[in-house]
């Protein structure tokens, strides 16, 4: 069983995978997608919501989300809401649904769009080494305290640093993926 120094490291760091993943999730591409308007908050009843929280979302074209509110008076707030966001999206509604079309990309824009995601994953790395070096501290910390033996200590380490490595190859696949995504035409 892992030492609680090599758990905690692997939580927080599968927490900012996680985290980096659903920024990936939010970077648009070409393509419709439910999670594209994840990042949208929607100011209704007094409170901060996602649109997913107040109706159906559903994308039956790859270029094309339709948003079906559960109360129709949100209308007006949820296509303001939309409007306002940084996706560059132009919503409209018939007074039953939200209709957002997709409009394709542009070559520079999808350049633009991979520096992006580089930014993001190079945070994301940040994150994760940093992660590691505060268990590698917290390691040598507790060798020198005497509570880890010096051979348990260097075996802790290259734990860690194996654990590192293994999520930085999560990071880089998923910009791949998303970097393939977004330069397809």
């Amino acid at each position: 069983m892992p030492h609680k120094i090599v758990r905690e490291a692997e939580t927080k760091m599968a927490k900012s995978v996680e985290a980096f993943q659903q920024e990936m999730g939010s970077i648009r591409t070409g393509r419709a997608t439910a999670g594209l308007l994840d990042v949208v908050d929607v100011e209704v009843y007094g409170a901060r919501m996602k649109i997913n929280q107040l109706g159906t979302v559903t994308v039956p074209d790859p270029h094309l989300i339709v948003i079906d509110l559960w109360d129709k008076s949100q209308i007006h707030a949820v296509e303001k809401a939309i409007l306002a966001s940084p996706l560059g999206l132009n919503p409209s509604n018939d007074g039953r649904v939200i209709r957002v079309p997709i409009p394709p990309l542009s070559e520079e824009r999808r350049k633009d769009l991979v520096k992006v995601a580089k930014k993001h994953v190079e945070e994301a790395k940040i994150a994760i080494r940093n992660i590691r070096r505060h268990a590698v501290d917290e390691i040598k910390k507790a060798q020198k305290d005497g509570e880890i033996p010096e051979d348990d200590a260097h075996h802790l380490t290259d734990e860690v640093q194996k654990l590192t490595d293994k999520f930085t190859v999560k990071i880089d696949e998923a910009f791949a993926a998303k970097e393939t995504d977004i330069m397809e035409v």
